[in-house]
């Protein structure tokens, strides 16, 4: 056997397929990308919406740095109230009711200081000036995460 070619020497290296290209994607991604596209126009849309919506929070937000005293907080709560409310519910309620009202649409406790400066405080003149600090921080925080009532849920009078 002085064959000097072996088998071994006529091997070759394996031929291997070239690397599969990146692009153009299979067509199942094209569905991918098309619903990951729809979902996010969804969700952009729904979020313009929901900032239009909140116009008015913000707005009310803007107007309570401005306010000086209980009078002009309170005017200013029951206006943020009616950009949500029906104007029957909202105008029926007076005193003690509205204080009731206003506190029953947060989740936050109305302290019993805020209480009666918004139900009778508002009108026995000047309050304390820790008085009306009270109450504006609770009106920020009121206007800022108040529950708005569903046109389903309103209920007019």
């Amino acid at each position: 056997m002085s064959d000097p070619a072996t088998s071994l020497d006529r091997l070759h290296d394996l031929v291997l397929p070239p690397t599969v290209p990146w692009w153009p994607p299979a067509p199942g991604w094209y569905v991918v990308f098309g619903l990951a596209l729809a979902a996010a126009a969804v969700l952009a849309w729904r979020a313009w919406k929901r900032w239009q919506a909140d116009g008015y929070r913000r707005e009310a937000l803007r107007e309570l740095k401005a306010a000086a005293d209980a009078p002009a907080i309170a005017e200013l709560l029951r206006r943020t109230a009616l950009a949500f409310a029906p104007r029957p519910v909202v105008a029926a309620k007076t005193g003690t009711a509205w204080a009731d009202w206003v506190a029953a649409q947060s989740n936050e406790a109305m302290t019993a200081q805020v209480r009666e400066l918004l139900a009778v405080g508002i009108y026995a003149g000047s309050a304390a000036e820790r008085d009306v600090r009270a109450l504006a921080d609770y009106a920020a925080r009121w206007i800022a995460s108040h529950r708005s009532q569903s046109p389903s849920t309103r209920q007019v009078h």
